[in-house]
């Protein structure tokens, strides 16, 4: 989608939105105020009075902008592309507090494609973890995985596993997302 930038902007319509870190819901009133300080992958992150808060890019008109493209897919999906489809998919997925994709950020430590019987379509399991145990976006995070992989072509049922063992570490990290981070 975009890059990390600050911009501000002004809410047209009323929308709810996701505190940061914990994910409580919180409802934006028309008129208020907001500054942008993140657009990547499918939402934006905005701070507004102090709150950081999460929007999905399904209400970005409700901050005069247009919702993220979708991810372009081929017109016909062999199970043994699915893998690199999922990865392209799960690279537009970012915590809203770090300007990484979550598969750069090393979250991603497993995912199997199962056949599913009778269909041409394949349950995807995905064994994910989270930067911090305590991260109260982690759901969010994960109904977003859900969301992105079952759009792909060729799969019928997901299944994301929130794991904590091994703890995730800096060194979990690809070379990209460090540099990116500057460390």
């Amino acid at each position: 989608m975009m890059k990390r930038h600050r911009e501000d902007v002004l809410v047209r319509r009323p929308v709810r939105v996701e505190c940061i870190p914990d994910g409580s819901p919180m409802d934006l009133e028309a008129g208020s105020l907001a500054q942008i300080t993140q657009a990547l992958g499918s939402s934006f992150t905005l701070l507004v009075q102090g709150q950081l808060v999460r929007l999905r890019g399904a209400d970005a008109d409700a901050i005069g902008k247009q919702p993220p493209a979708a991810l372009a897919l081929p017109e016909k999906v062999e199970i043994e592309d699915l893998n690199d489809l999922i990865r392209q998919a799960l690279s537009t997925c970012y915590d809203p507090e770090i300007p990484v994709n979550i598969v750069e950020l090393g979250l991603i430590y497993r995912c199997e494609l199962e056949a599913l019987e009778d269909s041409e379509k394949v349950r995807v399991v995905i064994d994910m973890t989270l930067t911090s145990v305590g991260c109260g976006m982690g759901e969010a995070i994960a109904d977003e995985v859900c969301d992105k992989v079952l759009a792909l072509p060729r799969v019928g049922e997901i299944t994301v596993n929130m794991v904590f063992d091994p703890p995730w570490n800096r060194s979990m990290m690809s070379e990209a997302a460090m540099l990116s981070l500057g460390l």
